[in-house]
């Protein structure tokens, strides 16, 4: 992949300016349209997903935005400062600075949660579609026990078995409380872009009964549901990767 280029964020002058990592291929022409890949919780731009859909995209023309979120990756900053609104926010910076025409969100795991917040605030001539991998918006909500939600209402950072590595997972109370302000599926989603939604059923982080939530609460009609009966939460086998990477594309107007 090309390497990796900062976007500093404007500051107010009492701090340095916060820099974003990120990773670019711009499409063919300005027209065209550019995948935006949003890595999921504590992750960032280096995994197969991502890496996968950059190599694509440049291989058929279409743009590609890989990022780190600030305290992740690359990218400056600390990780308890993170939110979903600073990162959504974030987000929304790089676009505005680096991509002419319109977006493909691509949201993985919590980044899908982050896609539609980005989506529901980007113009509606910015926005050409939607794709959830394992998809997990409001998962303050459903994602911990009463037992851990009352220590992060009474702000204490809780931690939980990491699957991926040898350090436990923090959830950060500021991150919790953003994250039960910016919930979704209580309510119709206002977005009438496609969509594509991919979940493993046997995925044990992210119920695939969330996608199927999500696909009923999105007012589009143009809502597509993939279940893979036999894929995990990650979707990174080569047979995975294949399938998100045809989907993305015809998302994006380009042949697989």
């Amino acid at each position: 992949m090309s390497d990796v280029l900062f976007h500093a964020l404007p500051t107010d002058g009492e701090k340095p300016a916060r820099r974003l990592a990120y990773r670019l291929t711009p499409p063919a022409d300005s027209e065209r349209t550019t995948l935006v890949f949003l890595p999921g919780y504590m992750s960032d731009m280096a995994g197969s997903k991502a890496a996968m859909l950059f190599d694509a995209a440049r291989e058929k023309g279409v743009g590609c935005l890989l990022l780190d979120y600030s305290g992740c990756g690359a990218s400056d900053g600390d990780f308890t400062d993170g939110t979903l609104t600073r990162w959504r926010e974030e987000v929304l910076a790089l676009i505005e600075a680096l991509v002419p025409g319109p977006v493909v969100l691509v949201g993985s795991s919590m980044g899908g949660w982050l896609m539609l917040l980005v989506a529901l605030t980007l113009p509606a001539d910015k926005l050409a579609g939607i794709m959830g991998i394992a998809a997990a918006p409001d998962f303050t909500q459903w994602g911990y026990t009463s037992a851990q939600k009352g220590e992060l209402i009474a702000g204490r950072t809780i931690f939980e078995p990491n699957p991926y590595g040898p350090e436990p997972t923090p959830t950060h109370a500021r991150f919790w409380a953003d994250g039960e302000h910016n919930r979704l599926l209580d309510a119709e989603i206002l977005l009438d872009v496609p969509a594509v939604l991919v979940h493993g059923q046997r995925d044990e982080d992210v119920p695939w009964e969330i996608s199927l939530r999500l696909s009923a609460t999105l007012r589009s009609d143009a809502v597509q549901l993939c279940l893979v009966k036999d894929g995990d939460h990650r979707l990174s086998r080569p047979v995975d990767l294949a399938l998100i990477r045809r989907m993305a594309l015809a998302l994006a107007g380009a042949d697989a």
